[in-house]
C-alpha cells in the first residue's frame, strides 16, 4: 500500500502529524492508523480467500484477464496496441521509418476527376435518391 512512499515522505508526514496533533496525541493516532490498515488488509484477504473457495477453479479464470490488465498499466499506448493487435510484432511498422536509404517508388498516378461545371442560375440542384 505504501510501496511508493519513501523514508523522506514518511518523515514529512510524521513532522506534519506532530505539528497538527501534538506530541501527546501522535502515538495514539499512529496506533489507530496502523490497526485500521491491518484490519482492512485482513478483510481484503478474507474476501479474496472466500471468493477463491466459492468459485473454485473459476477463480483463476477470473484472475488471468485481471493480471493481463495489470501488465498493460505499465506499457506505453503503442506497446499495448502492438502487443494485443499485432501479437507483439511491430517490425513492419519500424521498417518503413528506419531505412531511409531504400528508394521509395512513387505512387501510381491517379486519374484526376474533372471539375464539375457550375449550374446556370435558376436550375434546380441535382437530386440523388440513394444519397438521402
Amino acid at each position: 500500500m505504501f510501496a511508493n512512499v519513501g523514508w523522506g515522505e514518511m518523515l514529512v508526514l510524521l513532522v506534519i502529524g506532530l505539528v497538527v496533533l501534538g506530541p501527546e496525541r501522535l502515538p495514539g493516532a499512529i496506533r489507530w492508523t496502523s490497526n485500521s490498515l491491518r484490519q482492512a488488509r485482513d478483510y481484503i484477504s478474507g474476501a479474496t480467500s472466500q471468493l477463491r473457495d466459492d468459485l473454485g477453479p473459476e477463480f483463476e479464470d477470473l484472475r488471468q484477464p485481471l493480471s493481463e490488465l495489470q501488465k498493460l498499466r505499465g506499457m506505453t499506448p503503442r506497446a499495448a496496441l502492438t502487443k494485443h493487435l499485432l501479437d507483439g510484432d511491430d517490425s513492419w511498422i519500424g521498417e518503413a521509418f528506419q531505412s531511409p536509404e531504400k528508394p521509395h517508388s512513387a505512387p501510381p498516378p491517379q486519374a484526376v476527376a474533372p471539375k464539375p461545371e457550375p449550374l446556370p442560375p435558376g436550375t434546380p440542384a441535382p437530386f440523388d435518391a440513394d444519397a438521402t
